[in-house]
């Protein structure tokens, strides 16, 4: 099975991972061969300058279940079945999950033992391994797919204001291990900045905080202790996480996103 991917000469494996009856592998197409007009050439070759390639997941599964983001499956092979993952007793969960969070309610799952092949993407792939019982919360519109032992459901935010003031949904997905989980981002681990908190504050100008550990408390506060001070330094509200955990930042986003030009996103994502 490794061989159907491998033979071709211009996918590379960027990363693998491993845990128990499942492996991940990271690939990247080195180019784009199937130009067809002067235009997408224009297009792929400044891509290319910027390091910009398609990149897409091979899942192995040895007696292992995944569960993915509706529209990721690209194709399978093995002795691999395909359920939609809701049931009677989890039916209504996943509604509720869906609407509040923007994810889609039938996330189907993948069980048995094969290869799984998820859609390419421009977007970056972050794969990370939980650990028992940890707990994360992602941005909206990260979650792409989960090793069976993982978790996933709708946790509220604390407060309707720090929801509201703080640019972030009311409601939040969380993700609680053991297990591989792999999220889409728009930025790359390099661009991410991982701050450890050990019972201390951390104060955040914008939403660009996509992942933080579950047990910190966020709220969202004036810059300074009075309001002149805070219209003095410019910043206003600040999002604020407070205890012991992680908070990933990723700063460049307010950059992309000031340049107001649309990411390019795998077709999942508009599924």
């Amino acid at each position: 099975m490794r061989k159907a991917i491998g033979t071709r000469e211009n996918i590379r494996v960027l990363e693998e991972f491993e845990s128990g009856g499942l492996r991940v592998e990271v690939l990247e197409y080195e180019k784009l061969c199937g130009l067809t007009s002067p235009h997408m050439a224009e297009d792929v070759y400044f891509m290319e300058k910027q390091h910009i390639r398609a990149r897409q997941i091979a899942l192995y599964l040895n007696n292992e279940k995944v569960t993915i983001e509706r529209g990721a499956m690209s194709y399978f092979q093995g002795n691999i079945q395909m359920v939609s993952g809701v049931t009677m007793g989890n039916a209504i969960g996943r509604m509720f999950r869906g609407a509040v969070t923007g994810e889609q309610m039938a996330q189907p799952e993948y069980t048995g033992t094969g290869l799984l092949v998820l859609e390419p993407s421009f977007r970056h792939f972050l794969v990370l391994e939980l650990a028992p019982n940890e707990r994360i919360i992602i941005d909206d519109g990260m979650f792409y797919c989960a090793q069976g032992s993982v978790s996933v459901r709708a946790v509220a935010q604390r407060t309707l204001s720090s929801a509201a003031l703080g640019g972030e949904s009311l409601f939040q997905t969380e993700l609680c291990g053991p297990g591989i989980i792999i999220l889409e981002s728009s930025v790359p681990m390099s661009e991410i900045d991982i701050i450890e908190l050990n019972n201390d504050v951390l104060k955040v100008d914008g939403n660009f905080a996509i992942l933080r550990s579950s047990n910190l408390d966020f709220t969202v506060e004036r810059s300074a202790k009075t309001l002149i001070g805070s219209a003095v330094s410019g910043e206003g509200l600040v999002n604020v996480y407070r205890g012991t955990g992680s908070v990933w930042l990723a700063p460049t986003l307010k950059i992309y996103q000031s340049m107001h030009t649309p990411i390019v996103t795998s077709s999942s994502s508009n599924s």
